[in-house]
């Protein structure tokens, strides 16, 4: 597989640095055992990550062995400097806290992390402060704030409106459009990176489309795929600084990585998207 030149990159607001769009989450995925045959998926998927341009790595404390596997992957690849690790933390206490965080370093095999992020909100205030100090000391180099609901966009829009963070991931699909009411356009005008977890909606929106062919005129957008109708209408949207989708799969993984590349929907053709996706 050549090495591709053509990954979008977005610009992360309060710094300026560029990341490639689609990244991975690693929730299931990378939980396997020393043992597993999985492994050799999961090492191939890493290799195809940065052949093909991309970076970032999201895992946490919550994900089992996701974060032990991703430290001894990336360094069994010769790879462990060329990504952008995001993880975070979640638990109650400062100092239950700062032992998590020292913990989550340790099995990524990180000196400095790229991104903390304080997961789901657990004890959201109490982390902010640790995680700032941390910043500012050179520990974290970025630092956010995540969710995965609906229901947790107001709380996001309370926090991203009066506290200083640099990302915030939440969750955002073609068939759940619900941050575009106001979320979205509060972290463009706030200027906050954006992480977007279960863009494939924990695959269900692949068993809406199967045995259903794509749309001819995709053919004009270069998307060959439903995974790529599906996370080019994400990373379409301005605000998106990368999508994570997670996958144990090297086959599904280059289908996410290639929606980086080429082509990206205006709104009057992310409309025609959602039209053709509600009629299925």
């Amino acid at each position: 597989m050549n090495q591709s030149l053509h990954m979008l990159q977005r610009a992360i607001p309060t710094s300026g640095e560029t990341i490639p769009i689609i990244g991975i989450g690693s929730w299931k995925k990378f939980d396997v055992s020393e043992t597993e045959a999985g492994r050799v998926n999961l090492k191939r998927i890493l290799v195809n990550m940065q052949e093909q341009g991309a970076r970032l790595i999201d895992s946490s404390p919550m994900y089992g062995r996701s974060e032990q596997v991703i430290g001894e992957l990336t360094s069994e690849t010769g790879l462990a400097e060329k990504f952008f690790y995001a993880t975070k933390v979640w638990t109650s206490g400062r100092e239950a806290g700062v032992r998590q965080m020292k913990d989550s370093f340790q099995k990524m095999k990180r000196k400095v992390m790229d991104l903390m992020q304080i997961h789901n909100l657990v004890d959201w205030e109490t982390h902010l402060k640790t995680l700032r100090q941390w910043k500012s000391e050179g520990i974290v180099r970025y630092i956010g704030i995540t969710h995965y609901t609906n229901s947790a966009h107001a709380e996001l829009e309370r926090i991203i409106a009066k506290e200083p963070i640099d990302f915030v991931q939440f969750n955002y699909s073609i068939a759940n459009r619900n941050a575009e009411k106001r979320l979205l356009p509060l972290v463009m005008d706030r200027g906050v990176a954006v992480l977007i977890n279960e863009p494939l909606e924990k695959g269900a929106l692949f068993e809406k489309v199967k045995n259903k062919p794509l749309p001819s005129w995709l053919g004009d957008w270069g998307i060959q795929s439903w995974a790529g109708f599906f996370l080019k209408y994400i990373i379409s949207h301005p605000a998106i600084t990368c999508v994570i989708p997670a996958t144990s799969n090297p086959l599904h993984m280059h289908d996410n990585l290639m929606a980086g590349e080429g082509f990206l929907p205006r709104q009057s053709e992310r409309q025609k998207m959602v039209e053709y996706f509600e009629q299925l």
